[in-house]
């Protein structure tokens, strides 16, 4: 009988392309994948560290598995277990412990466990390699988006930061696997790539080549239709990049350029290595050469120190670059980051205040960048069917990343159809479709 694996993924887009990648490992070796419920023999939950509350939801989670079904194998993956200097090798509720760049060796690791029946740690000193793991996967879960990772690790040491801790130094793929990866991908009917990494703006800065390069070979696989990137830093944008990528017909103008602060005080204390005037130079020339980008990012508010007038300046710049839309984070004290010990911490009241004032304004920007494409037509791939307030639609998004309804009982899915965008709205603020293709 086979033997019944489990996976649960806590945190980003690399950790779940990571956990992809180890079900399909394990299903090659024979495992039959099953819900996160009762009745597994095997859990694998890949941890998350980016916070301490994500260090504790990785701890609840493996205790949960074990309550699930206590003669269970509980492993415990990623970068909770990196950073955790080895509670849970004493943790009851831990059969195995696999670090970062130990993942590949997950269907070994049970095996050996099988026979010694022995608690085991997997942990390598992560700050001291330069392997990247080689991990990859031939299907997604989506069918119609395939989140690839190109590169791990950053060398960057933000103060509010642990990943570089948890993640160790700048690796990259190389691009010629990467490009095989795609191929397989669009092979079985993806249309879409988005390129990952935990700091992606350094893809190849270890081996001689460029995210650039990398992005002009995935455009030549046939069957991707569309290339999207993950987080970028302000220090890739440069005329070169920017108007190469405009003449590139696959690669959708939807750039998240992570910013912070729009203060250039507390981006200094970020350690950001760039200031409010440069990021927003960034933003100027890519609207330069593209027509109507989506410019999205991230906001730390309440970061140690941040003053009434500090936060008025991040909200003032966050109006000047108009973005489309803007992810919001409550600063979260992170033991063993330089921000946890800095003075001057901002009361979580505060930065709860300034949040919410932030995200107000971030609706209201971005209502404002989707009604400038009411009534054009415009390219949107369908992903799945929603019923909302009894009445199917046909649910996607177009190259800016909008997402768009379109009310039909037909099935879409993975088909890239040209629309034209309403003005109407539905619930959660999603811009609709009115006419047909």
């Amino acid at each position: 009988m086979k033997k019944k694996v489990a996976l649960h993924n806590l945190g980003c887009k690399v950790n779940a392309y990571e956990v992809e990648a180890m079900q399909q490992l394990l299903e090659q070796a024979g495992y039959e994948i099953v819900p996160f419920e009762p009745g597994a023999d095997v859990y694998v939950i890949n941890t998350c560290t980016v916070t301490n509350i994500a260090d504790r939801k990785s701890r609840q989670m493996l205790h949960k598995a074990k309550k699930m079904n206590p003669d269970a194998v509980v492993v415990a993956t990623g970068c909770y277990v990196q950073t955790d200097e080895g509670k849970l090798e004493k943790d009851e509720a831990v059969d195995l412990v696999l670090g970062n760049n130990q993942k590949k060796n997950i269907v070994e690791v049970l095996s050996e466990y099988e026979e010694e029946h022995q608690r085991q740690s997997h942990i390598i000193k992560i700050n001291q390699t330069r392997e990247y793991e080689e991990l990859e996967i031939s299907r997604t879960a989506e069918h119609v988006r395939a989140y690839i990772k190109v590169q791990d690790g950053c060398n960057q040491f933000c103060t509010y930061c642990i990943i570089p801790y948890a993640r160790g130094r700048v690796r990259s793929r190389r691009k010629e696997e990467v490009v095989e990866e795609v191929k397989t991908l669009a092979g079985n009917g993806c249309k879409e790539v988005v390129l990952t990494g935990i700091h992606l703006s350094s893809y190849g800065i270890d081996h001689g080549s460029t995210l650039q390069e990398l992005i002009l070979a995935v455009h030549e696989v046939a069957g991707v239709e569309r290339i999207r990137l993950g987080s970028l830093e302000p220090g890739i944008i440069t005329e070169d990049f920017v108007k190469t990528l405009s003449a590139l017909p696959k690669f959708c103008p939807h750039f998240h350029l992570s910013l912070q602060s729009g203060c250039d005080a507390t981006l200094k204390r970020m350690n950001r290595r760039y200031t409010s005037g440069e990021y927003y130079e960034k933003c100027i020339l890519i609207r330069k050469y593209f027509k109507h980008p989506a410019l999205t990012t991230d906001v730390i508010v309440g970061f140690p120190g941040e003053t009434e007038e500090e936060f008025a300046i991040t909200r003032d710049f966050l109006n000047k670059v108009d973005f489309y839309e803007t992810h919001i984070f409550q600063y979260s004290r992170r033991k063993g980051t330089k921000a946890a010990v800095m003075e001057n911490q901002v009361p979580s009241d505060v930065a709860h205040r300034r949040s919410a004032i932030l995200i107000a304004d971030g609706k209201v920007r971005k209502q404002r960048f989707e009604e400038k494409i009411s009534e054009t037509v415009t390219k949107v791939l369908f992903e799945e069917s929603v019923t909302i307030d009894g009445k199917v639609y046909a649910s996607g998004h177009t190259m800016e990343y909008i997402r768009m309804l379109m009310e039909t009982t037909e099935n879409l899915d993975n088909q890239i159809l040209l629309v034209k965008a309403g003005k109407e709205r539905c619930q959660d603020c999603l811009l609709c479709t009115k006419a047909r293709f």
